[in-house]
């Protein structure tokens, strides 16, 4: 059955420098991403795949080209409406966790939704826990983030994303730091909240094991994408 689509790129190319000095990264990118999705970002070093993830975070503005997200072309949003959309619409994990290590897993979940309202509100509290009882980290709502370990930082991380129930979660290197097993173990979270709840991932990664298990693969090779089936 089709869906909508989360996240649509026209014609969207991003140029740092200007005169003779400028540089081409992205190439006239179009690009698709359907709620529900599970798909990977592969490419290798240097082919602008975090520019591009920054564009698609709405963290940077093409130099030409759309972006629409949710249906919204963010192309004329000031920044606070961009950011308003951002929290609202996108979540992010990323290689390296970004938790506040004195602050509790439950406190760290929680603190899209405090931005959100502009208050650390304990009513905020329950889908905080709800989150970490679903990456099975309940028990350890009140630790602080500090005490845990990688894996399990990672987890909270990925219960910091959800909290918000994004339309699209942005995966950067998700499993980077991570053993196989614990890799595993954050991939089927991922595959969890897409069936369960229809989350749509982008998950850019170099692991070949991981990108093999998402439903579709979008490679991209010296700032475009490679058609399906084969090399541009």
């Amino acid at each position: 059955m089709a869906t909508d689509p989360v996240l649509v790129l026209e014609g969207v190319v991003k140029t740092y420098g200007e005169g003779e000095r400028a540089l081409e990264v992205l190439h006239g990118i179009d690009l698709e991403v359907r709620a529900g999705e599970l798909a990977c970002l592969i490419g290798p070093s240097g082919s602008g795949k975090s520019t591009l993830l920054n564009l698609l975070g709405l963290l940077d503005r093409p130099t030409r080209g759309r972006v629409h997200l949710t249906g919204v072309d963010t192309t004329d949003l000031d920044d606070a409406e961009r950011t308003r959309l951002r929290n609202r619409a996108l979540g992010f994990v990323f290689q390296f966790h970004h938790l506040v290590s004195a602050l509790t897993a439950e406190e760290n979940v929680r603190m899209p939704l405090a931005l959100a309202t502009g208050r650390m509100s304990a009513s905020l509290r329950p889908r905080a826990l709800e989150l970490l009882d679903a990456v099975g980290l309940l028990d350890r709502a009140d630790s602080p983030a500090g005490q845990l370990s990688g894996g399990q930082q990672q987890r909270v991380a990925i219960a910091r994303a959800l909290v918000a129930s994004p339309a699209l979660v942005l995966a950067d290197e998700p499993t980077g730091n991570l053993d196989t097993r614990t890799a595993d173990q954050v991939f089927e979270l991922f595959r969890r909240f897409h069936r369960e709840r229809g989350t749509a991932f982008l998950i850019v990664t170099h692991d070949p094991r991981l990108a093999a298990r998402c439903d579709r693969t979008i490679e991209l090779v010296d700032g475009a994408i490679v058609p399906e089936g084969g090399r541009a």
